[in-house]
């Protein structure tokens, strides 16, 4: 089995660029995933591993024949912890294929419900969207106006694994309402701008949430092509709340009505 000893090796010095920058990541078509459930999920979600890079102090040899990669490397605690994103430490990073997320590739039900992110800037923001999509099992997250490429780790991080649960596409704003209209999927954008109180609103059919950023929120496309904007309610001095929290409260109220 290969071992690497050394920073300085060709291969950790690419490694670091794929983890740094999201040029590299879509040059190669490659990402860097760390920690066992963040690699199970992957795999269960229809990732390809090309290399694993283990730490033998913190896994066995045995413990990597439950993985499918093609090629599997040992690394000294000096190489992981340079190439570890996280404090804490399970001794297991991996090289991942990035897959094509394209609005033609999303499978919905006959009665989809699918969250719409737009122009969410913080890394952190858009992985705690991807956790709440999970929590609520939806059909699709689209990602409109991306502001981060989606294999950013802190998104990998921050969504524990979720990026990898969800079907996700990346769209324009323009191409993603074309979308949902030419599906016959409602819009209901969250905005201040003629909107209606959300719980007021019908949700059992096909229906996409539009949420966007505190500083900015939508842009004029999605008011206009809603068939409702909606509102949450706000009791307290602020006229707004994290979107991650926003998104949470639509989803889970359009499935309270649904039953589930």
């Amino acid at each position: 089995m290969k071992k690497i000893t050394s920073l300085q090796n060709p291969i950790i010095k690419a490694l670091v660029q794929l983890q740094e920058k999201s040029k590299t990541r879509n040059q190669k078509g490659t990402f860097l995933v760390e920690g066992k459930r963040e690699i199970e999920l992957a795999l269960k979600g229809g990732y390809e591993l090309e290399t694993i890079f283990f730490l033998p102090e913190l896994i066995s040899e045995n413990e990597l024949s439950f993985y499918s990669y093609n090629d599997c490397i040992e690394i000294t605690k000096e190489v992981y912890q340079k190439l570890a994103y996280r404090d804490s430490t399970e001794g297991l990073l991996a090289v991942a294929k990035s897959k094509k997320h394209q609005l033609s590739n999303l499978k919905l039900s006959e009665n989809p419900l699918i969250l719409v992110a737009e122009g969410i800037e913080k890394p952190g923001n858009l992985g705690a969207l991807l956790r709440t999509a999970d929590a609520a099992k939806i059909d699709a997250v689209i990602i409109a106006n991306p502001k981060s490429d989606l294999y950013n780790p802190n998104i990998i991080r921050s969504s524990v694994g979720c990026l990898f649960t969800n079907q996700i596409a990346v769209a324009t704003t323009k191409d993603a309402v074309a979308y949902l209209n030419m599906k016959n999927i409602a819009i209901y954008s969250a905005t201040l701008q003629n909107s209606n109180s959300y719980h007021l609103e019908n949700y059992t059919t096909p229906t996409a949430l539009v949420v966007g950023t505190e500083a900015t929120g939508l842009s004029e496309l999605w008011r206009t092509e809603s068939k409702q904007n909606i509102v949450i309610p706000m009791q307290g001095e602020i006229d707004s709340m994290n979107v991650s929290v926003a998104a949470a409260i639509l989803l889970f109220e359009a499935k309270r009505q649904r039953g589930f």
